[in-house]
């Protein structure tokens, strides 16, 4: 089964705050994810999107200043509730503004994947993975996730998050 966490990027002013909307609106982001992820607007997450953000968690663990910064990559934002009229197979939706895209870009930015992956990575390899393999599929999705918000905070851009199962 393939499960996606997906990430667009997208001008506050082009968001609706309405969950049948913003669904189409992603459905056909998702259609075309291959060019807007080449765009630098959008990234997608396999089913390890829990574990990036475990990863994310050591942050907090590691400097008690960090707050709960560390959230936001993955799970940041708030949810966009389903109306009476939304199609209840429509993917769970979620929107970070443009403050906490910009603040998600300054942690990922500030935050040393190294200490990260040394305080948590042995929790997040998976019975069967070789661990250099699996520190560097976290390395990917942390390099994918630095750029991604990085471009998203200078543009001003909110942040779309969308479950695809």
């Amino acid at each position: 089964m393939s499960i996606h966490m997906h990430l667009r990027a997208v001008a506050e002013s082009g968001i609706r705050d309405d969950h049948t909307w913003l669904a189409a609106f992603m459905w056909e982001a998702w259609e075309n994810h291959p060019a807007e992820y080449a765009a630098g607007i959008a990234v997608s997450i396999d089913k390890v999107w829990h574990a990036v953000n475990d990863l994310y968690a050591a942050a907090g663990v590691l400097d008690a200043d960090a707050g709960e910064f560390w959230t936001l990559p993955i799970y940041g934002g708030r949810p966009v509730a389903h109306g009476a009229d939304a199609d209840p197979s429509d993917p769970p939706l979620g929107i970070l503004e443009p403050p906490g895209v910009s603040q998600a870009a300054d942690f990922l930015t500030s935050v040393s994947f190294d200490e990260l992956w040394n305080a948590a990575g042995a929790k997040l390899v998976r019975s069967g993975w070789d661990e250099a393999q699996a520190g560097q599929r976290f390395l990917g999705h942390h390099r994918c996730l630095q750029g991604f918000y990085e471009r998203a905070a200078t543009a001003g851009h909110a942040v779309v998050r969308a479950v695809w199962a």
